[in-house]
């Protein structure tokens, strides 16, 4: 028969602490790395995107590839989201979370206009996705719901374009000429910094047409190294999703305006 324990005294030094006693019960939860060492759970990752200043506003753009693991996903995944007439947020990070942070921020914005009959100002908009961002700090030290955005949008008080990068806990940051984040974002940025500061034209002096033959060199550029992100599918055609921001509102690029900028400018074959 099962002899039951001697009670242990609350006055003893040497006792050990509730943590303790439930570790060596094994009720203890397990650690986030022996959760992913035991469960065969792979969620689902977008990369790669970029914004950055460009003559007439802002360039928005991210590659089509998801993948899970070692796995591609889908290949077609929209990346670039648009919250109001003004603004987009990119997503890096785990889609399922970051689509619903995206529902979740138009719904505020339009929300906000319908009941103070004014746009909500570009510091609370910043601070509506820095919250977010905080609030799924808990699904992010589990490691399943990483999601690392950019935000960007025009300025319509201050008439000018403005980017916003974020890291998981929710910081935000402006940048000054360009942002990347993503697994493939470190050849991006690579390439924004060698044409804004070698190039024949820094980023912000660049046409329309100009800066999106340089979106599209840079995700290929980041395809050549990081197999999470797509780049440019020459063989099924599948293109970047291009987004324009000015004063007049968004432009998505459609694919067949892609493709002929790509045939005639970067296609070597």
């Amino acid at each position: 028969m099962h002899q039951p324990s001697a009670p242990i005294s609350l006055t003893d030094p040497t006792a050990p602490d509730f943590a303790t006693l439930l570790q060596r019960s094994g009720l203890y939860p397990k650690a986030p790395a022996e959760f992913h060492a035991t469960t065969s759970l792979q969620p689902t990752h977008a990369t790669t995107i970029l914004a950055f200043k460009f003559a007439d506003g802002v360039l928005v753009a991210g590659d089509r590839r998801a993948t899970a693991g070692n796995m591609i996903m889908y290949d077609r995944a929209d990346k670039v989201l648009e919250i109001d007439r003004h603004s987009l947020m990119a997503i890096a990070g785990v889609p399922a979370t970051a689509w619903e942070m995206a529902r979740v921020l138009e719904h505020s914005f339009h929300f906000f206009r319908r009941s103070q009959l004014a746009e909500m100002s570009i510091e609370g908009k910043v601070r509506a996705l820095s919250k977010l961002l905080r609030d799924n700090l808990g699904f992010v030290l589990q490691g399943v719901g990483v999601v690392v955005p950019i935000f960007a949008t025009y300025d319509a008080v201050a008439d000018c374009p403005r980017v916003y990068f974020y890291d998981a806990m929710g910081a935000g940051f402006e940048a000054a000429e360009f942002s990347a984040t993503g697994s493939g974002s470190p050849a991006v940025r690579a390439v924004l910094h060698y044409e804004n500061t070698y190039g024949k034209r820094p980023l912000k002096k660049l046409r329309a047409s100009d800066a999106t033959l340089l979106a599209l060199r840079a995700l290929d550029t980041a395809a050549e190294a990081d197999s999470a992100t797509g780049g440019v599918d020459r063989r099924a055609k599948v293109f970047p999703i291009v987004k324009l921001i000015t004063k007049d509102g968004i432009a998505t690029l459609p694919e067949a305006r892609l493709a002929k900028l790509y045939r005639g400018n970067l296609s070597t074959s």
